[in-house]
């Protein structure tokens, strides 16, 4: 019976399992990606966009995404209902935990920082004088909940 059940949970997990695809990748060839307007896993705010690397982060699986993010550009407090663990790429990027933007709580991450995004737990961010790309691994769905809905970015018309 045992043989019978570690067996099932093998095919199983043959049946569900994404296909890795070789990729590789130099700094320039991520900050020279094409700006295609998706906004999947992101903040919703214009001039923000993602690049998926894996994945499908709107559906229940393993996922990775490049978030790119303008200089200047400050993104008020949010949560997404996955945990999320992120790196910084490149530039320096300003995190902090909380229900509202606190320049006083954010910390200075620069290229090769590690830093989480627990599911549920809001979340801010923001730029200086140089844009900022961040690869953000998680199991989705995904999405970004603004703590104040008024902060939510309104759609271009």
């Amino acid at each position: 019976m045992r043989m019978k059940i570690l067996a099932g949970l093998w095919l199983a997990s043959l049946l569900c399992a994404q296909s890795l695809p070789e990729m590789r990748m130099l700094p320039e060839e991520m900050r020279g990606g094409a700006v295609d307007g998706n906004q999947i896993g992101s903040s919703g705010l214009a001039g923000v966009h993602t690049k998926v690397l894996f994945g499908d982060p709107s559906k229940a699986d393993l996922y990775s995404i490049l978030l790119y993010v303008p200089a200047h550009t400050t993104i008020q407090a949010h949560s997404h209902r996955d945990d999320r663990m992120a790196t910084v790429v490149s530039g320096t990027w300003y995190f902090g935990y909380g229900d509202r933007f606190d320049a006083k709580s954010l910390k200075k991450l620069s290229p090769g920082s590690v830093y989480s995004e627990p599911g549920g737990h809001n979340h801010f961010a923001r730029t200086d004088k140089d844009a900022v790309i961040v690869q953000i691994s998680g199991y989705g769905p995904t999405d970004t909940r603004y703590f104040n809905p008024a902060d939510e970015p309104k759609p271009a018309q």
